[in-house]
This record gives structure tokens, sequence and C-alpha cells, in this order.
């Protein structure tokens, strides 16, 4: 009877690691690319969800290899894609059942969409083109002012508004009152709903402070 001949470096690294390629470039797509590098022949074996243009044999240019190995991964790092869009990378030893290592797997994250996204939430956020809020408008805004009050005694606190205790709520109302903020029309009703209170409540709070 015939043995069965071992298989070779590149189809073990193949059946045992193309299938865990997919699987990341299929979890992260479109953003994430997985390559398999052959050590043997210093080139591309596999690519999953090809982003950075290159091919099954392309030449892998991998460097410093024997620190990696010994390292067994290494990154995260960036480098910078064709279209000169940052890419965040892991790369990774793969090792035959000897400890041997034949490969290195590549993960290759797209972060540039992510850096575009971070710079449109910043514009958004330091308010581009933000103009003071107009005085005709808002001249009387006692609700606003109850609104900033609430939320620096809360802070001041540490306290959060959906976790207030019946006790915090109590205080917070007298905060409340001692600040005048039951002046405004209908600001019983308002702080009320705002704090989860039936109206009788806080008129019961406010009848021990007059």
């Amino acid at each position: 009877m015939t043995p069965t001949p071992s298989p070779t470096p590149q189809q073990l690294l193949l059946s045992r690691y193309s299938h865990l390629a997919d699987s990341i470039a299929k979890l992260f797509f479109p953003y994430a690319e997985v390559v398999i590098h052959d050590l043997d022949s210093q080139r591309v074996l596999y690519l999953a969800n090809n982003l950075s243009r290159r091919e099954i044999g392309d030449e892998s240019a991998l460097e410093e290899i024997e620190r990696t190995i010994a390292e067994r991964y290494v990154g995260p790092y960036e480098k910078v894609n064709w279209d000169g869009r940052k890419m965040r990378c892991v790369s990774s030893v793969l090792f035959d059942d000897a400890g041997v290592a034949l490969g290195v797997m590549c993960i290759n994250f797209n972060i540039a969409v992510f850096e575009d996204m971070h710079g449109m939430l910043g514009m958004l956020l330091k308010g581009a083109g933000l103009v003071e809020q107009p005085a005709e408008l808002f001249r009387d805004d006692w609700q606003e002012r109850i609104n900033t009050f609430m939320h620096r005694w809360l802070q001041e606190r540490q306290l959060a508004l959906n976790t207030l205790s019946r006790q915090h709520r109590k205080e917070l109302v007298e905060a409340l009152y001692a600040e005048g903020a039951f002046n405004g029309k209908s600001a019983t009703h308002y702080i009320a709903n705002v704090l989860g209170l039936g109206r009788a409540t806080v008129y019961k709070y406010l009848q021990t402070l007059k």
C-alpha cells in the first residue's frame, strides 16, 4: 500500500488557515483584508477581501522575520495602502505541529473611513458656524436654565438622572426651589416630568419649604 504523501507547507497553510482568513474578512467586511504569506517562498499564498491590489504569488517583502517568529506576532502597526489611505495591521506567525514557522497571516484593517467619520463628528461637535443663541427668541428660556442647573447638580454629586433615589429627587427639588426654578410658568409640571415624579409629590415637597 502506497503511503499517503505528507502535505507541502503551502498545502498545510491553506488547509489550516485559509478558512480563518475568510472568516475574519467576512466578519469585518468590507474593511479588513487578510493575507497569508508563505515563508518558504516569501510570496503571497492567499488573499481574502483584497484591498491592497496584490496578487497571489507576489513577493511578500517580509523583513525581520526572525524577531516576528520569536514573538509570534507583531502589531498593531500602521502602513499606507496603494490609495494613500491608512491601514492598521497585525501579523501573526503560523506554525505546524512541530512548532516550525510556515507562514504569516496579516490582518489589514482600513481605518481611513473611520478617520473620515471622526473628522466629520469633530466638526459637528465643535459646532462649525455656530452662533450664539438668539436673545430675542430665548430671552426667558426657563427650561434651559432648569436643565443646566439640574445637570450641574448631578455632575457635582456624580449621579445620573435615571438612577436617582426618592431621597435624591427630593433633594433636587429643594435645590431647584432655592434656585428659583419654580418661578417659571408650568415649571412644576416640567420638573415633575423630568424627575419622574407626580405633581402632587412635587407640591408636597414644596409645601415643606414654604
